[in-house]
């Protein structure tokens, strides 16, 4: 792999818009291909009962160091010719703190499909994003990325504190555990789930290398304390600023919000590059930095690039329906694009960017038309039950189901299921008896107003991650390479 520092780091966006095709495409330029990690499981499931027409994801399964495991997975989920359009998904089982066998298997497949194919053909670096906010799969996520040799590892939404240390753990062949984050949790309480890699490999343990470590942070103030008080090295800071598509950061101080029930964010939220370059660490600026010009203030300001995520969500390459990014480029082009960042939508409880469209959960009649459930559960809160157990709850599941779990009524209040709507995103919702297709919900930065820089004319309805990368690199040289 290159290991220089990239210029241009593609964002990771969930659930599977980064997909392998878009990091492959990037990491060929010689910059940073980052797929996503969210809700990898899910994908590659869903893909394989699609039936895998192209012949990737079977060419990758045939790579993995433990082949009866492989086979399992095609066993269970791939359906030759693809499943009746209409017929649902089957469903993967549901992620815990202590997971069977077969849903760590899929885990660690899933992640080494994707990075495995992202990694074909070139000599580039691949790295792969997660939230923190997401626990239960971490740990065997991980690990199959890195079987494929996954050169970075990003992680945001939350404090990854004790990421460096599990992936040097892993590298060791040692056992790993990540306490988990549990609503109501006494001090004596110890949640965590656990992970050990020795016992996963029929074969034996194949060699790891660690792979980098990024932070997704909005503060100097977090950077500084995973510097000092992480449990290992961390090579390096994504600045992300309340632009950036997906989940922002929520304002420091005092929650206000305009008109229009977006937060409003001051002077103190804008990051103190002075902290983060006297941490001695490389960091990339985020959120509206899709230019040239934002590219060469970041530079001038000691940055060693961009993390970059709208332009490329749009390209060719990543994994929007060809449909979806055609009207998306077309309202841009005629400054008819608008997006909300929502301080409700998403179960997190982090503000979350949100494109208004038209048929999509932004739509207050398909949201109301949507029956809630909670399915897939990647983003349910853990919480202590009476008895001292471990509980979950999602303030987009069903509200009755909420409330018999303790949760409170106003944390319900117009939240949507991104689990399901990130998967249709990709042409990968569940198909429901009743209400059909689940509906998307797509995600953007504000830079995606300025889409069409990226078109070659008046009338090029598409274009390229090498555009892109080229766009980007225009008052740089030498032109981006080709690895």
């Amino acid at each position: 792999m290159d290991t220089s520092d990239p210029i241009i780091i593609q964002g990771g966006m969930g659930a599977a818009v980064s997909s392998w095709r878009l990091a492959q495409a990037v990491s060929r330029t010689g910059q940073l291909g980052v797929v996503s990690g969210t809700g990898l499981d899910a994908v590659l499931a869903r893909r394989l009962q699609l039936g895998d027409l192209e012949g990737n994801l079977r060419r990758a399964l045939r790579d993995f160091p433990d082949p009866a495991m492989a086979q399992r997975i095609l066993d269970r989920y791939f359906v030759p010719g693809g499943k009746p359009a209409q017929a649902p998904f089957r469903e993967r089982p549901p992620l815990a703190a202590e997971m069977p066998r077969d849903t760590t298997e899929l885990l660690i497949v899933a992640n080494f499909v994707e990075v495995h194919l992202a990694k074909e053909g070139h000599g580039g670096a691949v790295g792969i994003n997660y939230m923190e906010k997401i626990q239960l799969p971490t740990l065997p996520s991980l690990f199959g990325a890195m079987l494929a040799g996954v050169d970075y590892v990003l992680i945001g939404a939350g404090i990854p504190r004790a990421i460096p240390g599990i992936l040097d753990r892993m590298c060791a062949g040692q056992s790993v555990e990540l306490a988990l984050n549990v609503q109501g949790a006494l001090p004596e309480d110890r949640f965590v789930t656990r992970f050990d890699p020795a016992n996963m490999i029929a074969d034996g343990l194949p060699w790891l290398e660690r792979p980098r470590f990024l932070a997704i942070v909005s503060s100097a103030t977090l950077a500084t304390a995973l510097v000092r008080k992480g449990s290992g090295h961390v090579d390096g800071f994504v600045i992300e600023g309340a632009t950036a598509g997906g989940h922002n950061a929520p304002p420091r101080g005092d929650f206000r919000c305009n008109e229009r029930g977006e937060p409003l964010y001051g002077p103190r939220d804008a990051p103190d590059l002075d902290a983060f370059r006297s941490l001695g660490r490389p960091f990339w600026l985020a959120g509206s930095y899709g230019s040239p010009q934002r590219l060469a203030e970041a530079l001038g300001q000691g940055a060693a690039g961009v993390q970059v995520g709208t332009p490329f969500a749009f390209c060719e390459e990543s994994g929007l329906p060809a449909s979806t990014k055609r009207r998306v480029l077309a309202l841009a082009r005629q400054r008819q694009i608008d997006v909300l960042t929502d301080a409700r939508a998403s179960p997190t409880g982090f503000p979350f960017k949100v494109l208004q469209l038209a048929g999509s959960l932004s739509d207050a009649k398909a949201f109301a038309g949507r029956k809630r459930n909670c399915d897939l559960g990647y983003l349910r809160q853990a919480y202590r039950q009476a008895d001292g157990g471990l509980g979950w709850r999602c303030p987009a599941e069903n509200v009755e189901a909420h409330l018999h779990k303790g949760g409170k009524i106003e944390d319900t209040l117009d939240r949507k299921c991104l689990c399901n709507a990130l998967l249709a995103n990709v042409g990968l919702g569940q198909v429901r008896a009743q209400t059909g297709c689940e509906r998307p919900l797509i995600t953007s930065g504000d830079d995606v107003q300025n889409l069409g820089r990226f078109l070659s004319s008046a009338d090029a309805e598409s274009y390229s991650a090498q555009d892109v990368v080229g766009n980007l690199l225009t008052q740089m040289a030498p032109s981006p390479r080709r690895v």
